[in-house]
């Protein structure tokens, strides 16, 4: 029997952990957890969002661009969360409207398909 959700992953290029970290701990707010040390030498890095976690790997070879996975992070208030992207030069892409909810969607620096939403 499936309980619920554990973690989701994303990925980010090798090496690229530095720029993953700023953006996703210095924008979007999320708290960096610690990986187990079984883990630590393969790169990447772990986030807190609310009781989940998101797991931030590494890899190359591979065009974020092409695909529509992704993560949808469910806020309080959508307006704001478009404002400190722009902020910070991120390209907010319009969203196929959804009945009751407020959201948008954008690229990582990574490529990677992010959307906002809000229950209304």
């Amino acid at each position: 029997m499936i309980l619920g959700l554990h973690h989701a992953q994303i990925t980010i290029p090798k090496g690229a952990e530095e720029e993953g970290k700023n953006f996703y701990c210095n924008v979007l707010k999320l708290e960096e957890i610690e990986k187990p040390i079984s883990l630590q030498g393969r790169g990447g890095f772990w986030l807190q969002v609310g009781d989940k976690e998101v797991h931030v790997g590494t890899e190359d070879g591979f065009n974020r661009l092409t695909t529509k996975a992704h993560l949808a992070y469910q806020v309080e208030d959508v307006s704001y969360w478009r404002r400190v992207l722009m902020e910070n030069n991120i390209k907010i892409l319009d969203s196929v409207p959804i009945p009751n909810f407020e959201r948008f969607e954008f690229r990582d620096p990574f490529g990677n398909r992010v959307e906002i939403i809000k229950e209304i």
